[in-house]
């Protein structure tokens, strides 16, 4: 009966791995072929020697950037405040960061155009800042579920209860303990909060499309209307962004203080 079950683990195992991989195949296989009868690199050259590229990647590295750092400063404290102050509150925390999901990014967008277009009272969109603050805030919304898991993950791996009491007898303030002893020892889960926010906001495109944002998910979908093979080699980079951030998590948490301990 093991021996079936494993059977059928690895068959399922090995489906899962043929429909995702396929398609990734395929496209890396396109994005080569750029030259007839051989496989090239052109399309990725190409890719490589726009200007528009570098710009618009540098882009979205630098709004992921601040919706991390933002991200930090609303979420730690929050989990740390509702985790041992406010126990109380966590479902309805939990229900209102797992909203995101539901939501779709589009019914946000427009919610903020139709809150801060240029007729309203708070005119966001009228302004290049404006509209990258506005972009942040989506972002950081799509991922503060994410981000809240990995740190509420973080807490509970932790003694912060007593963590909290022996920095209080000390003197340390709310903040003081929040940014010297809990935040250090839940640096792991927030660098991978941090990563998964990063590969969320480097492919995101309905919203800096909607927002008129330079961003890097509305740079594949301009290449994409104009060239053919080009966008295949966008897509495949995307995707080793995506996987390594997913192995930056990885790693950070195999050479963590409390893996090592173990």
């Amino acid at each position: 009966m093991k021996t079936v079950l494993r059977l059928l683990l690895w068959a399922a195992m090995v489906l899962a791995g043929i429909y995702f991989l396929l398609p990734l195949i395929s496209t890396a296989e396109f994005s080569l072929s750029i030259r007839r009868d051989e496989y090239s690199l052109d399309a990725y050259h190409s890719v490589f020697s726009d200007p528009e590229f570098f710009a618009t990647f540098g882009y979205s590295a630098a709004i992921a950037t601040c919706t991390i750092i933002f991200g930090v400063v609303l979420v730690v404290p929050m989990a740390y405040f509702v985790r041992l102050r406010l126990p109380w509150l966590k479902p309805v925390v939990e229900l209102i960061v797992m909203l995101p999901l539901v939501v779709p990014p589009i019914v946000l967008v427009f919610g903020y155009l139709r809150l801060f277009s240029s007729s309203s009272v708070l005119p966001l969109t009228s302004t290049e800042m404006g509209s990258n603050a506005l972009l942040v805030c989506g972002y950081m919304t799509l991922s503060l579920p994410y981000f809240y898991r990995a740190v509420d993950t973080g807490l509970q791996a932790i003694d912060a209860r007593t963590l909290t009491d022996a920095a209080t007898i000390l003197g340390a303030s709310p903040i003081t303990v929040i940014r010297l002893v809990i935040l250090p020892n839940i640096l792991v889960s927030v660098l991978s909060g941090a990563f998964l926010t990063f590969a969320v906001v480097i492919s995101e495109f309905v919203m800096a499309s909607l927002l008129t944002r330079p961003a890097f998910g509305t740079y594949i979908q301009k290449v994409g209307v104009a060239q053919a093979y080009e966008p295949a080699a966008l897509v495949i980079l995307s995707f080793a962004i995506t996987w390594g951030a997913m192995g930056m998590i990885q790693l950070v948490a195999r050479f963590s203080p409390q893996r090592r301990e173990q």
